[in-house]
């Protein structure tokens, strides 16, 4: 089983209790930029206790951690609510202050009428709420603007020049001040008995922000990718225990990261654009014991001097001179050696200010790959083998003379001579990145890059002596540092199949490597957010990760790119535009991306409860709809990239089996439902049923146009064909079965291979698997001799591909997860965790787990909104148990395989026998029960 008993002792001393408390699904949060957060709580309780329920709840805020020890709720103190509620309850006391601590803490009762004790005290710092203003003004360097020509024109070409005339003419001259990175410093003295520090901080394009020489907390590539135009990302610090009674300093170092990518005639640049000069904005509040407060805000009396990074590109790489490096610059009492300038105000990029409510979870440094090889190439040159695929930034030890250097290209392959192939790195295949390390001392040296990071395996070393010198450094140590989003890991899956075991972890190492600001495609080539992935993937990423606030982020980014007439386009953040067209053009209008923003929020709302995102862009997606009614000729839509990267006999590319009708009206037919569903959620009943009406009409033209009653085929016939129409269910009741029956029968006359590309795929699982035909999911899968997963560890991935052969050619990046759709059949399919529409955010749920092939066990558990679920189930012969961990407060709908009910045991009682079980059918092969909270060890007969 799970160790429960173990579990149990640990948590005897009371029968429950509230715990893992969050604010705005984060927990003790620092930035809340919102009047009426959400607060959360999961239950803790006896492990061998069955049935607990929460039926009311007091929660108490307090300003300060002396009054929520008194139970003093100074600005919001609930009273007993009576409720089940443990997730997305809004803050409904006082007004709060921006820039101000708050603690909380709740207490529930639970089915009994029995009170549990008080939570650990929680905390959340609030940002600048409402439209408060930040007291200081955007800062920057004089001649930094030189080296920020402006290129939004150039945002409509897809394929641009990387050494523009305009920019020779107007960019920076070799004599002036290497802007690429920017220093600002502000001293300043501290009253004795601080009380609280806060600073609220942005640069841009990414900055990094010290006190007193110590870096603040872990983050880095901070603030985070936005449309700058429309939103600039702000962090909130708690800066209380780096002060120090006397002379203080703040220092800031800023680079270029998305806001600013320039053009480069030797290293790759996927597109040119630029927001502006680098800059930065800060105020930091003080409060002491006395009562008095002060703030310290960026103005021209910050100093500013060039910065030690000496190229920055977010696609290019990074270079770094420790020549240039000043010590002691953000320190107190420097005493600089090269004369600084005073800072210059500057125009802000016109976005507004905002804080968590539109921020995913920072990146961070998340653990380090040591090379499995180094391969020797020349004297002075290296390849390293970090033996994963993954978005990285190395870290080395390098001793030599002041002014040798090493330089280290990244890439996912190998060429056979040796080198690194950028052929999948790159759009032309050719041009190179680096980061470039130049030694400033004979001292040993360790150096970690600030501003530039790189899907690779294999790192490519190469050593340079100081000019005039002839002895060459050595590089004494060099790690692979995995980088991404700090999202919780809450999901775990394995099997008695080890295949699918290397599946589920290529594909969650895709999903790690492109969990960055943004999900991007490919932490390489592009870099960018192109939004099917969200809905497409978005249940197998919520499986793996806490991406709350990711995709609360996404859906800023989604709204700030929504053009005037409506449409969403494909990237969001929409960095660079694929063309002009915004009708035809499948790369910029394509309904199977742009849906994201209508699909995001309701599997939102399924996975965690929350409403917010249908209420806060319900208008928006209103506008969306409206566009793609426009677009639409007897309710059918014509414009999109199709079933993208599907198997045909060409090499991947667009859609080559599915008409681009087909998946972009399917999509369409979709929404339509969805939107019907969201306004009867958020009570708008005639709304509702005027989409639901829509809806029905796009089915019938839908249907009349594609399927084939004769033969009971769709369109082409493709998998996609019939998946699409079954799992979204658009196909008649009468004509389901046949459609499954042709869709398998093509499968198994395929030798089990399929033929969908990423938009169908999800869907071609979705609909086996709901349908019953498992069975043709794992012999679709459980090989290696055929375009797929299996196929791709056979050529030697680490992390999924982008085509499913993991051919390279033009577009066949080695690390892209839009097509990871299994790690969803995996938990609910295998293991059997899933939503229950009737109860959101997991407070009810459905145990159906799948027992097929020659597996013999399988895990799965999912740290849901609601709590831990764990589901595990062993077959022995034609026995079967099944143990399953269903958390507090929540109930669950039970499938158990067995082939007669009558012998289905729970513990060492018949099922139907046991308290707090209550049967409901025999739904073969399956025995359906109702089921409380509680650990359950059930054992049933199966073929």
């Amino acid at each position: 089983m799970f160790g429960f008993t173990t579990q149990a002792k640990a948590i005897l001393i009371t029968s429950v209790k509230p715990q893992q408390l969050k604010c705005e699904s984060i927990e003790n949060p620092q930035g809340i930029d919102i009047l009426n957060p959400s607060l959360s709580w999961t239950i803790q309780s006896q492990a061998n206790r069955r049935g607990v329920l929460q039926t009311a709840y007091r929660i108490i805020v307090s300003t300060s951690k002396e009054n929520l020890a008194k139970n003093i709720g100074d600005v919001w103190d609930s009273g007993q609510v009576r409720s089940a509620q443990m997730n997305n309850i809004h803050y409904a006391g006082k007004i709060l202050k921006s820039t101000s601590f708050y603690w909380w803490k709740v207490k529930i009762w639970d089915e009994k009428g029995n009170p549990s004790n008080y939570s650990m005290p929680a905390r959340w710092i609030t940002g600048l709420l409402g439209d408060a203003p930040i007291q200081a003004k955007w800062i920057s360097a004089k001649g930094a603007e030189k080296f920020a020509h402006q290129y939004q024109s150039a945002k409509s070409d897809f394929n641009l020049k990387r050494d523009l005339p305009e920019y020779r003419m107007y960019g920076p001259k070799p004599s002036d001040p290497n802007f690429s990175s920017v220093l600002l410093r502000k001293s300043f003295v501290v009253k004795p008995k601080i009380k609280s520090a806060i600073i609220h901080i942005s640069g841009l394009g990414q900055y990094e922000l010290t006190v007193n020489g110590q870096k603040i907390g872990k983050d880095i590539l901070s603030p985070g990718w936005s449309d700058y135009t429309k939103t600039i990302l702000y962090d909130t610090f708690d800066i209380t225990a780096q002060f120090k009674n006397g002379e203080n300093a703040i220092g800031i170092i800023l680079s270029n990261g998305m806001y600013n990518i320039q053009p480069d005639s030797v290293r790759y640049v996927k597109f040119l654009v630029s927001y502006g000069q680098l800059k930065a904005i800060a105020s930091i509040h003080l409060q002491y014991a006395d009562g008095s407060a002060e703030v310290i805000v960026t103005d021209q009396s910050w100093q500013v001097s060039p910065g030690p990074v000496t190229y920055s590109n977010l696609f290019g790489g990074e270079d770094y001179d420790e020549r240039l490096a000043q010590q002691g610059w953000d320190e107190p009492n420097f005493i600089p050696k090269t004369k600084w300038a005073a800072a210059e105000t500057c125009s802000t990029p016109g976005g507004k200010l905002k804080g968590l409510s539109c921020a995913a979870a920072p990146i961070m440094a998340i653990e380090n790959l040591t090379p499995i090889k180094a391969t020797q190439l020349s004297a002075h040159k290296w390849v390293y083998d970090l033996g994963q695929n993954a978005s990285i930034m190395p870290e080395i030890m390098i001793k030599g003379n002041a002014g040798s250097m090493v330089r280290i290209t990244p890439a996912e392959l190998l060429k056979p001579d040796g080198h690194v192939d950028r052929a999948s790195v790159t759009q032309d295949g050719i041009r190179p990145a680096w980061w470039q390390y130049t030694m400033g001392s004979s001292k040993v040296e360790k150096w970690f890059p600030k501003f530039f990071y790189q899907g690779a395996r294999y790192l490519e070393v190469e050593l340079f002596p100081a000019e005039g010198d002839s002895q060459y450094p050595v590089l004494e140590e060099l790690k692979g540092v995995v980088v991404h989003s700090s999202a919780a890991p809450i999901g775990s899956f394995s099997s008695s199949n080890e295949l699918f075991n290397r599946i589920y972890s290529l594909v969650r190492w895709a999903q790690r490597s492109n969990m960055m600001s943004v999900m991007t495609d490919c932490p390489h080539r592009e870099k960018q957010g192109w939004l099917e992935q969200y809905h497409l993937n978005g249940p197998s990423l919520r499986y793996n990760f806490d991406l709350t606030p990711m995709f609360r982020k996404i859906m800023n980014d989604m709204s700030d790119s929504q053009l005037d007439n409506g449409l969403v386009p494909n990237i969001a953040p929409e960095f660079f535009m694929a063309g002009a067209d915004i009708i035809n053009n499948g790369f910029r209008n394509s309904p199977e991306w742009g849906s994201s923003f209508i699909i995001v929020p309701w599997q939102q709302y399924l996975f965690n409860g929350d409403v917010s995102l249908v209420r806060n862009y319900y208008a928006k997606m209103q506008k969306y709809l409206a566009f793609l009614d426009a677009s639409a000729k007897k309710n059918l839509l014509h414009s999109g990239l199709g079933d993208w990267y599907d198997i045909g006999p060409k090499p991947a590319w667009g859609s080559q089996l599915t008409p681009i009708s087909f998946t972009a009206s399917a999509i369409y037919f979709y929404d339509y439902q969805l939107m019907g569903k969201m306004a009867a959620l958020i009570g708008k009943p005639e709304e509702a049923k005027t989409y639901l009406n829509k809806s029905e009409m796009i089915r019938k033209a839908f249907n009349d146009e594609f399927f084939n009653p004769v033969t009971n085929t769709y369109a082409t016939g493709s998998n996609t064909t019939y998946a699409m129409p079954l799992f979204l269910k658009i196909a008649a009741p009468q004509h389901r079965e046949a459609l499954i029956k042709n869709l398998v029968s093509d499968i198994r006359k395929a030798g089990n291979s399929f033929n969908s590309g990423e938009v169908g795929y999800r869907f071609l699982l979705g609909a086996l698997d709901r349908e019953g035909y498992s069975d043709v999911i794992y012999d679709m899968n459980n090989q290696s001799d055929r375009p797929g997963y299996g196929y791709q560890l056979k050529m030697g991935a680490t992390a999924l591909t982008e085509k499913w052969d993991a051919s390279v050619g033009s577009f066949g990046s080695q690390n892209h997860f839009m097509s990871g759709q299994i790690n969803e059949w995996f938990f609910h399919g295998l293991a059997g965790i899933s939503e229950d529409e009737n109860g959101p955010g997991f407070r009810k749920m459905i145990i159906k787990p799948t027992v097929t092939g020659d597996l013999k066990w399988v895990k799965g558990s999912y740290k849901s909104v609601s709590g831990e679920i764990k589901s595990y189930w062993l077959r022995n012969g034609n026995k079967l148990s099944l143990d399953l961990q269903i958390p507090a407060n929540t109930e669950a709908t039970v499938y158990v395989p067995a082939t007669n009910p009558d012998l289905v045991m729970e513990g060492s009682k018949k099922a139907i026998q046991v308290p707090g079980i209550k049967w409901i059918k025999y739904e073969a092969p399956y025995a359906v029960y109702h089921v409380g909270s509680g650990v359950y060890h059930f054992k049933s007969e199966i073929k």
